[in-house]
């Protein structure tokens, strides 16, 4: 059976070269909406742009070759994406006040200063009532308490490489009741104290708590109003808290994947009844769990 040669259609000089360019300028013109794809789909890997006290501020820092270098007021900030779009992800301190904020961004060997706005957000207020001695502290037990919070302030200024990759969206730890949200303005006994900096779930004592990404434990410790506590880094200043536990089955420096049970419910520490406190921070600052649900 006799066979047909393919070759390449001829055209004049003039014609080819207008084709050779429409086809690069088809090409270039592509890429931005290449772009942009890409830097939509990753944004649904992270926590909700929320820009209120407590919240995360998701700033984009536009193409870089390496991963910029960013702060808030001092603290290194987690940044996400590649060089085609790097996002900064600024955990909004509870106390911050409404207005305008700003990070220092260096990127490219380039200094600059990006300017963002914190909206003002109304939390409920709580009352409780708890054993008198964990309100009107002990001279013995304000001591202990100011050796802790010591402590933790050098947990909570946590950051390492590298820096997570991937989705950053986190399960629920414990099924339950929402027992008390992050935010709210608490009052125990009668007695104003700091704004809640957690998620509190209702749910039985021995309850096993999985991690809900990968992490190291950093840090392990029976406080005085936290009780049994677990620290969890996820790099980048991405750390997670799990407080009131009943049972801790890990210990610092052990890595753990999502999904590994570390610890179980209890009802230590300062509490009205078995639930686990879950605490997420970014940048030093506690924001709401839930953006990250």
């Amino acid at each position: 059976m006799p066979t047909e040669k393919l070759t390449s259609p001829s055209f004049p000089p003039a014609r080819r070269h207008l084709l050779q360019w429409m086809a690069q300028t088809a090409l270039f013109a592509a890429a931005p909406a290449w772009a942009a794809r890409s830097a939509n789909s990753d944004s649904a890997l992270w926590p909700q742009d929320s820009r209120v006290p407590g919240g995360v501020a998701r700033l984009s820092l536009g193409p870089a070759s390496a991963r910029p270098l960013v702060t808030a007021a001092e603290a290194e900030v987690l940044v996400v994406g590649d060089m085609i779009e790097w996002t900064a992800l600024v955990g909004i301190p509870l106390a911050s006040t409404p207005g305008e904020q700003s990070i220092g961004v260096k990127a490219d060997g380039r200094l600059r200063t990006m300017s963002y706005t914190v909206h003002d957000k109304q939390y409920v207020e709580q009352r409780l009532k708890v054993s008198p001695k964990t309100v009107d502290l002990s001279a013995e037990d304000n001591a202990r308490y100011e050796r802790e919070a010591a402590h933790l302030k050098t947990v909570m200024a946590t950051f390492t490489e590298p820096q997570p990759s991937g989705s950053l969206h986190m399960r629920v730890p414990v099924p339950g009741r929402r027992s008390s949200s992050f935010g709210l303005r608490r009052v125990f006994n009668g007695q104003s104290r700091n704004p809640h900096s957690g998620m509190d779930i209702a749910a039985p004592t021995g309850t096993p708590v999985p991690a809900p990404l990968p992490g190291k434990v950093i840090d392990v410790g029976d406080y005085f109003f936290n009780g049994g506590t677990v620290w969890l880094d996820h790099g980048g200043g991405l750390l997670t808290m799990y407080c009131h536990l009943s049972q801790v089955d890990c210990k610092p420096g052990d890595q753990l994947q999502t999904g590994d049970a570390f610890c179980k419910v209890g009802a230590t520490g300062r509490v009205t009844g078995p639930h686990l406190h879950w605490s997420v921070m970014l940048n030093r600052a506690m924001v709401d769990p839930a953006l990250f649900i």
